[in-house]
C-alpha cells in the first residue's frame, strides 16, 4: 500500500514537515522559505529516517515552478519598471555581471568548466522575489522610492533569468553539458550555414519569438475574454478553474507546440492575464494553490541538498555565501550611489538583494539535469540560499535601527 500511494505520502510528509518547520522559522523571525528548505533536507536521501520519493517530488516541483512563474507574470508591471528604468536596468545588469563573474571565478578555482562557472555565477546573482517583497511589505517600503527601485531591479533580474532559462537548453552542449537532441532545422535556417549550435540557437529564437507573438497578439485578447466569460457565470469555482487551466494549459502548449519551457509558458500566461481587470481576483483566488505547490517546490530543492558539503567543502560554502551577501550588496550599493542616490536608498537596495531564492534553484537544478554543473554546485547554491535567507532579516533589522536613530536625532 505504501508504494501504491507514494504521491500521497510524499505530499503529506512534505507539507506536514514544512508546516512544522515553517512555524518554527516564523517563531525565530526567519523567512518561511528557510523552514521549507529544511523540511526537504530532513526527508531527503542524505539524512537518516524517512526518504520521500524523489521522482514524485520532482514532478511536484515542476508544478511549483509553473505556478511560481505564473505568479511572477501576474506581478509583472511594465509601468513599475519604466518608472525606475534609469537605475533599475543598468543597475541590475551591472550587479548580475559582477556577481556572475565572481561566482564563475570561484567555480573555475574549484576545477569546474567555464560553462559550469557561468551558470553557477548566474545562479548567485538573482534575489528571491518572495523574500524581497515580504521584507519591503513588512516595512511599508514598496511605495517608497527605494522600494520602487528594488522592485524594478527585481523585475529586470527576473527577465534576465527567464531569458537564461530559454537560452541554456540549446546551448547545453556548448556549455559542457549534454547537448539536446538536434532537431531538423527548416530549409531556410539550414541554408544559412550557421553550424549545429548556431542553427539550434536560431531555431530556438524563432520558436520563442513565435510563441511570444501568439501570446501578445492572440493571448492578450483570448485570456482576458475567457476570464470575463467565466466570471459572468457567477460561479466562483469556474473562475478559479479557468485561471488554473489557463496557467497549466499555456505552459503545456508552450512546451508541446513551440518547444519552449513550462516556465516561459507560465510566465507569459500570467503576464497576459495581468492585463485583465480581473487579474487581481485571479491572483487572490489562485494564491492558495500557488502557495501549496511553491512550498513543495522548496521542499524538493531541500531534498537535493547534501549537508556533507558543509564538512567536505567549508571554504567553498563560505566564499559562496560571501559572494551572495557581500559582493552582490557592495556592487548594488556602489551602483546606486554612483547614480546619485543617497546612502539610505543604497543600503536598502543592498540589503534587499543580499540573498538568493527560487530562480537560483530553478536554474541550477536545470543545469545539473543537463550535466552542465556538478552536484556540488547545487549543494553550494542551496547552502548559500539557506545562509543568506537566514541572515537577510538581520540586515533589515540593522537598517530599521538606523532609521530609528536617524528619526530620533
Amino acid at each position: 500500500m505504501h508504494h501504491e500511494m507514494t504521491l500521497i505520502t510524499t505530499m503529506a510528509a512534505g507539507l506536514g514537515l514544512a508546516c512544522i518547520l515553517g512555524l518554527l522559522a516564523h517563531r525565530l523571525r526567519l523567512p518561511l522559505i528557510a523552514g521549507y528548505l529544511a523540511a526537504g533536507v530532513v526527508i531527503g536521501p542524505f539524512t537518516p529516517g524517512y526518504v520521500a520519493d524523489q521522482e514524485i517530488a520532482s514532478q511536484l516541483a515542476e508544478m511549483g515552478v509553473i505556478l511560481l512563474m505564473f505568479g511572477v507574470g501576474l506581478h509583472f508591471s511594465l509601468s513599475d519598471l519604466l518608472s525606475v528604468r534609469r537605475i533599475a536596468i543598468p543597475g541590475a545588469i551591472g550587479q548580475i555581471a559582477v556577481a556572475s563573474a565572481v561566482g564563475a571565478g570561484l567555480a573555475v578555482a574549484l576545477g569546474w568548466s567555464l560553462g559550469a562557472g557561468l551558470i553557477f555565477g548566474l545562479s548567485l546573482s538573482v534575489a528571491s522575489t518572495v523574500v524581497l517583497l515580504r521584507a519591503l511589505q513588512e516595512r511599508g517600503l514598496v511605495a517608497e522610492e527605494q522600494g520602487r527601485i528594488a522592485v524594478g531591479w527585481l523585475i529586470v533580474e527576473d527577465l534576465v533569468m527567464v531569458l537564461a532559462l530559454v537560452m541554456i537548453p540549446p546551448l547545453a552542449g556548448l556549455l559542457g553539458g549534454e547537448a539536446a537532441p538536434v532537431e531538423a532545422a527548416p530549409a531556410g535556417i539550414a541554408e544559412l550555414g550557421l553550424g549545429t549550435v548556431g542553427g539550434t540557437l536560431l531555431l530556438t529564437l524563432v520558436k520563442v519569438s513565435a510563441f511570444v507573438a501568439v501570446m501578445l497578439i492572440g493571448g492578450s485578447r483570448v485570456v482576458p475574454w475567457l476570464l470575463h466569460f467565466t466570471a459572468h457565470t457567477g460561479q466562483r469555482e469556474l473562475f478559479r478553474l479557468s485561471v488554473l487551466a489557463i496557467a497549466l494549459g499555456v505552459a503545456f502548449a508552450a512546451s508541446e507546440i513551440f518547444g519552449v519551457s513550462f516556465a516561459l509558458g507560465a510566465f507569459f500566461a500570467g503576464m497576459v492575464m495581468s492585463r485583465s481587470t480581473l487579474s487581481a481576483q485571479a491572483m487572490k483566488d489562485t494564491l492558495p494553490f500557488r502557495d501549496a505547490f511553491a512550498v513543495l517546490f522548496f521542499v524538493s530543492v531541500g531534498m537535493l541538498f547534501n549537508p556533507h558539503v558543509l564538512i567536505d567543502a567549508p571554504v567553498a560554502v563560505a566564499v559562496t555565501v560571501l559572494v551572495i551577501i557581500g559582493v552582490k550588496s557592495v556592487a548594488a550599493y556602489a551602483i546606486v550611489r554612483g547614480f546619485g542616490y543617497d546612502r539610505d536608498v543604497g543600503l536598502t537596495i543592498a540589503a534587499s538583494l543580499a540573498q538568493i531564492g527560487e530562480f537560483s534553484f530553478i536554474l541550477i537544478v536545470m543545469a545539473e539535469g543537463m550535466g552542465i554543473v556538478p552536484p556540488e554546485a547545487r549543494d553550494l547554491v542551496v547552502a548559500g540560499a539557506l545562509a543568506s535567507i537566514l541572515f537577510n532579516p538581520a540586515l533589515f533589522r540593522a537598517l530599521d535601527r538606523r532609521r530609528a536613530r536617524k528619526a530620533g536625532a
